[in-house]
């Protein structure tokens, strides 16, 4: 806190504006705080306003949470009567009435985000008010415009530009190692053995960003193991006996883990960034890597099968029924028939935009990689065999071709795949457990 943010908290305190009964913290209260905070251009009482409405949603119950979010929606919208009056009037010649109007379309609820900000921790806070509103939203959809507000707020305040990329060493905090323990979405870390395995050995690297409103908090990271070649199981990696090589032999540099830390910032996204900065991170670092892959896993295949199954889906092949069949009768599948079920479900089960319905694929393919392998038995780990049989891929990202690949998938939803995959599975070849080049 700056020495005139001191002045102000220590002199507000004294003063008391704005101050509610913390025991008793109401949503109706606050809101009218809210209109005070929106009507007010005193700084000093600003801030006031602005701290003690963010203190007293700490101590709402998640049902108080809901009603002042309705409250946001309903009393924080734009002002119909006013659009209509400008748009009536409206010379799009006019630079300054153009204006005008953009700030007349923009709801209330933005400037008090903005004003809310302004306290110290506001950002913080306010990622955590954004995790109760999508929680809101499960069961109450029609709050889905004021999250319009956060995340158009979010991504500007969060933009590349603000970001700060770190390598995770054994040397960092141990607060921020804490969190990474605790953030790591895809392969649990057990231990602090674990841990150091993955940010210590010579071989490991782990990148995060972070922001200058959250110094120790992650927003994202990215495991990377150095290799001679490219893995077929995540055990090759994480298994901490495997004596590690010298990074500076290493020929490959594959990305096995991408974990997003802040639920806040659902649909900010800084994947795209952060592997194209760790990619270059690694070139200047190690000449000799010119291969950059993934080792990911494939979330939701088993549910996706057996919904096909309970549903008797007649507009598949009937090859993939087969498939699909053989793969939901059994707890260890024939791994021909999962392997050519995965190569289907990833380049052909789309969203109705046209998108992989896979996150995962979608998250790699919008970026500019490609399909490249299938292992069937890649990961044996208890949740990975009930979520996808243990299946992982790899993902190329082949610096000559991502920009044409993720302009196809963009532009005309067109998956780019290794042309020696899609023959294997055609061909159908017998006694393979991993499909690749």
């Amino acid at each position: 806190m700056s020495q005139h943010q001191n002045f102000l908290h220590s002199f507000i305190q004294r003063i008391g504006i704005g101050r509610l009964d913390k025991k008793t913290p109401h949503p109706e209260g606050v809101i009218k705080l809210c209109h005070q905070l929106v009507s007010n251009n005193s700084e000093t009482t600003s801030f006031s306003l602005a701290k003690t409405i963010l203190e007293n949603i700490t101590y709402f119950t998640e049902e108080q949470k809901k009603s002042f979010f309705y409250s946001l929606l309903n009393q924080f919208s734009v002002d119909k009567s006013k659009i209509k009056s400008a748009i009536t009037e409206l010379n799009f010649d006019d630079e300054k009435q153009l204006r005008n109007l953009q700030k007349l379309v923009e709801p209330k609820s933005q400037e008090l985000l903005r004003r809310l900000n302004q306290v110290p921790n506001g950002t913080e806070i306010l990622l955590k008010i954004r995790e109760s509103l999508l929680k809101s939203i499960k069961d109450s959809p029609e709050l889905k415009p004021l999250d319009t507000d956060f995340l158009h707020l979010f991504r500007s305040w969060f933009n590349r530009g603000f970001l700060r990329l770190e390598r995770i060493d054994w040397s960092t905090s141990a607060q921020v190692l804490e969190k990474i323990m605790e953030y790591e979405a895809v392969h649990d870390i057990s231990d602090w053995d674990d841990l150091q395995n993955r940010v210590a050995a010579p071989d490991k690297r782990l990148y995060a960003f972070f922001h200058p409103a959250l110094p120790n908090e992650p927003l994202i990271f990215i495991e990377v193991a150095l290799m001679n070649g490219i893995p077929n199981s995540i055990n090759s990696i994480l298994n901490r006996d495997v004596e590690p090589i010298n990074p500076l032999s290493a020929t490959t540099a594959t990305f096995y883990s991408i974990s997003n830390c802040q639920m806040g910032l659902k649909n900010v996204s800084f994947g795209s960034f952060l592997i194209k900065q760790v990619v270059a991170e690694i070139e200047q670092e190690f000449k000799q890597i010119k291969q950059f892959i993934t080792l990911s896993p494939v979330p939701g295949l088993k549910k996706w099968a057996n919904n096909i199954l309970l549903s008797e889906d007649k507009g598949l092949p009937e090859n993939t029924l087969e498939d699909i069949k053989e793969c939901c009768g059994n707890r260890k599948p024939s791994q021909i028939a999962l392997a050519r079920l995965t190569y289907h479900y990833l380049t052909q089960v789309k969203r109705k935009n046209g998108q992989a319905f896979n996150p995962v694929a979608h998250f790699h393919l919008g970026n500019g990689a490609s399909l490249y392998k299938i292992h069937t038995e890649a990961n044996n780990n208890e949740m990975s065999l009930e979520d996808s049989w243990g299946v992982m891929v790899n993902y190329l990202y082949d610096l000559d071709s991502v920009t044409k690949n993720h302009e196809d998938y963009a532009n005309s939803d067109l998956i780019a795949a290794s042309p020696k995959l899609k023959k294997t599975v055609q061909n159908n070849q017998k006694k393979v457990i991993s499909y690749s080049i």
